[in-house]
């Protein structure tokens, strides 16, 4: 069975991060765009990718990487592990953070240039890493 709890946990995180890496983006296009026809289209976008991928990706990758923590709980006493949940801790306040840059977009209020987006994006890259090497080589 953990297997397969490890399986879903591996394309539940696929599938966040594909949204965390594309909805940053989504924002940098929308604060170039000109013309009101592209940032109606751009609202459509972030909203349906943050509710309808974004939102119950990290939900189901965080329920099973809870439990997988619940049937290995000797990794709560690794140092690697406390590592890698500060890392997913930061990602689900960025994603939050993507949250509320997407609402200030679609009530036209967004204060911020596409360069800002562009650093912004970022920030999940640099947990990827930090997340996948823990996981992987368990440094400590």
């Amino acid at each position: 069975m953990y297997l397969w709890i490890k399986a879903f946990h591996i394309m539940a995180v696929i599938t966040w991060f594909a949204g965390l890496f594309y909805l940053p983006r989504l924002f940098v296009y929308h604060a170039q765009a000109e013309d009101e026809i592209s940032r109606e289209r751009f609202k459509i976008m972030e909203r349906k990718l943050l509710r309808g991928i974004m939102n119950p990706s990290m939900i189901v990758t965080l329920l099973l990487g809870g439990w997988m923590l619940y049937l290995n709980p000797g990794w709560l006493s690794q140092g690697w592990m406390h590592a890698k949940l500060a890392l997913v801790a930061l990602l689900v306040i960025y994603h939050h953070m993507c949250g509320r840059i997407r609402t200030r977009f679609a009530n036209n209020a967004n204060t911020r240039s596409h360069v800002y987006y562009r650093w912004f994006n970022e920030a999940p890259v640099l947990a990827l890493v930090g997340i996948v090497i823990l996981v992987v080589v368990k440094p400590f």
